[in-house]
């Protein structure tokens, strides 16, 4: 069985290296071969939201535009389409048109963020709105066989529209994402490891992490924020680039996780669609964290066992207090969380799951 998998990003991005790429292995154990057409190459989607590079953007975006007419006759080889959120990150849904409707293929889209709903990018702005072309989201659902979510939320709302959904949990392989040997002589380190579109949700929690500083030694590193420059008053900042090949070594440097969500950016519901994935990821390194319980986030792990909820201000002080203090709570919500991620985010179940939704899109065509 043959797929052809339409992707925005390329696999430097999460959503195509953790819902499709990690996947290609055991996809083909399963009799399933799976290639993956990536709408930006690593080039455009490194200079992307630079706004120093619009010009040269602008044109490489047209001709990825372009070139992405050609993918659509790999798409006639297939078995079935999978897109993942969307083909192109602009206009209206024409490559997915082209291959479902005209060329009747069987379609399942891949939703692992509600990108149904609107927002201001804090990039480009209005006018990145109007490009962005949000409604084709339903519009895919409509025109979809099946659709894979990564959360209940998502999940909902594709029934709400008439559609079958499947919920797959965004996941690592905990193979890779395991927990290393801590030195008790190291400094604690707190972290965060995101993109400069979550950055302002960390940015929210700065004055408690100030107000904390005062009474306790830590280390706060931030990974991928897109900022040359980082201060927060009395906390040493470890401010760096986010690369491929050190995203394992950054999580598994950290004593304590951060996943704060602001739904008063952005949009509410848009924060109510995230899957969760850094909860995962913290899990699976077994560290403790601490999360805002917004959308799927609610669901994952066990609050109180391999993690804390905190909304308020105060909140986030006393449950970052208790584990910046206690080495053996940390150490106890770390082994609960590992064995979370190993019992209910598995690779291979999640694997077993796609590739039944593959074949159920292709036996209904």
């Amino acid at each position: 069985m043959k797929v052809v998998a339409f992707a925005s990003y390329p696999v430097q991005a999460a959503a195509t290296r953790y819902r499709l790429d990690q996947f290609t292995g055991a996809l083909s154990e399963r009799g399933i071969e799976l290639s993956i057409l990536p709408f930006l190459d690593a080039g455009l989607f490194n200079s992307l939201y630079k706004r120093n590079a619009l010009p040269r953007t602008a044109v490489g975006l047209i001709k990825a535009g372009l070139l992405r007419f050609k993918d659509v006759l790999a798409a006639r080889r297939a078995d079935v389409v999978l897109i993942q959120r969307e083909a192109m990150i602009f206009g209206p849904p024409v490559i997915e048109w082209l291959c479902t409707q005209l060329k009747g293929r069987p379609m399942v889209l891949d939703l692992d963020d509600a990108t149904y709903i609107p927002y201001t990018s804090p990039t480009f702005g209005k006018l990145g709105k109007a490009f962005k072309w949000f409604s084709k989201t339903d519009d895919l659902i409509r025109w979809a066989t099946l659709v894979t979510c990564g959360n209940t939320a998502i999940a909902e709302y594709v029934s709400s529209k008439g559609a079958r959904a499947r919920v797959i949990p965004t996941v690592v392989d905990t193979d890779v994402f395991h927990p290393v040997p801590r030195s008790k002589d190291d400094a604690l380190v707190l972290g965060w490891i995101g993109t400069h579109s979550t950055f302002p949700y960390l940015e929210s929690t700065f004055p408690v992490l100030s107000d904390l500083a005062r009474n306790h030694q830590f280390r706060l590193k931030i990974v991928g924020a897109g900022k040359s420059e980082i201060t927060i008053p009395g906390v040493a900042v470890e401010n760096l680039e986010w690369k491929l090949d050190r995203e394992v070594k950054d999580f598994q440097s950290l004593d304590i996780g951060l996943y704060p969500i602001d739904p008063s950016l952005y949009a509410s519901e848009w924060a109510a669609g995230k899957s969760g994935f850094k909860a995962i990821q913290y899990m699976a390194i077994g560290i403790p964290f601490v999360a805002t319980p917004v959308g799927a986030v609610k669901e994952i792990g066990r609050e109180g066992q391999t993690h804390y909820c905190a909304t308020t201000s105060d909140e986030w002080r006393k449950a970052l207090s208790t584990l910046i203090a206690d080495p053996g709570v940390r150490d106890q919500m770390g082994k609960a969380g590992r064995q979370c991620a190993l019992e209910d985010y598995g690779l291979s179940a999640q694997a077993d799951k796609l590739a039944s939704a593959l074949r159920e899109a292709a036996q209904r065509n």
